[in-house]
């Protein structure tokens, strides 16, 4: 009977393995299956090349929102980061006990806040600020980058923190006994031993950024032109779907679904590079 449950239940985890798998099997082929011929009608260089984005004249270029995605995930990465290793290690070797608990709940309420909460809490506050202080009219490549980088801050927080508990002691340790200081035992051995946990938790952030929309959609100024400072207004690709698959029928629709293959190679490359160089080493 012992023998019999077990065998049960290695079919049952090998049964939702494979079910995960053909998930992502079945949403690959669904979009290249839809999305590629689109593209092969509009041309590859038009649809990915293309400055003008105007579907009542059949016109669909995705270049200005490739670049707004691109900027505005890089801007997110460069404010979430630096404030997310930051806060990693504070919670896991300089927070006192009696705070850490305090600490860890908010990181873990901010994990939780809907994304159109964070987009109205950027429409309402950052929004009027970096129109007052910064300029332009407030919604724009900065706005999106300052909320999406708050936005990947759980992500980063919990997955550094993890990455640096699970250093072993000794490393510390040994850092102490060889004359080095608290702060230096933790920044030139625990966090470089800790690299890949962060590397990996910056590719979450990376696409959870790449793939945000309600926020991004409240406080981007959507706009289909190539930004040309950092209060310009932007639309990124999953904005650019959202925005315009309700309504959308032939042409229309299948270039909004291409849209979405062109965004889904790009995480596709990049957790592919994040694979490859964590094999390298």
């Amino acid at each position: 009977m012992r023998q019999f449950r077990e065998v049960g239940m290695q079919a049952v985890f090998l049964m939702t393995a494979c079910l995960s798998v053909l998930s992502v099997v079945f949403i690959c082929i669904f979009l290249f299956s839809a999305g590629l011929p689109a593209i092969q009608k509009i041309g590859w260089g038009n649809f990915l090349l293309g400055l003008e984005w105007r579907p009542s004249n059949q016109i669909f270029g995705i270049l200005p929102m490739i670049i707004g995605s691109v900027y505005v995930t890089v801007g997110a990465l460069l404010i979430g980061v630096p404030i997310g290793i930051f806060t990693s290690l504070y919670l896991a070797f300089f927070c006192k006990e009696r705070w850490y608990p305090f600490f860890k709940r908010a990181v873990s309420l901010m994990a939780g806040i809907p994304s159109v909460v964070y987009g109205f809490f950027g429409l309402v506050v950052l929004v009027p600020f970096v129109r007052q202080y910064i300029g332009g009219h407030g919604m724009g490549v900065l706005t999106a980058s300052i909320l999406l980088g708050i936005m990947i801050l759980p992500t980063i927080i919990s997955v550094s923190e993890a990455a640096l508990r699970a250093v072993p002691k000794a490393y510390y340790q040994g850092g102490l006994a060889l004359g080095a200081s608290h702060e230096r035992s933790i920044f030139f051995i625990v966090l470089p031993a800790a690299k890949r946990g962060i590397l990996a938790s910056i590719i979450l952030g990376l696409g959870r950024a790449m793939g945000e929309t309600m926020a991004v959609i409240m406080v981007a100024g959507n706009q289909a032109l190539i930004p040309t400072s950092l209060t310009s207004g932007v639309r990124t690709l999953t904005t650019n779907i959202v925005m315009e698959m309700g309504y959308s029928t032939d042409l229309h629709r299948e270039a909004l679904i291409g849209t979405a293959v062109v965004l889904f190679l790009f995480i596709l490359l990049i957790n592919t590079t994040f694979y490859m160089i964590d094999k390298k080493e």
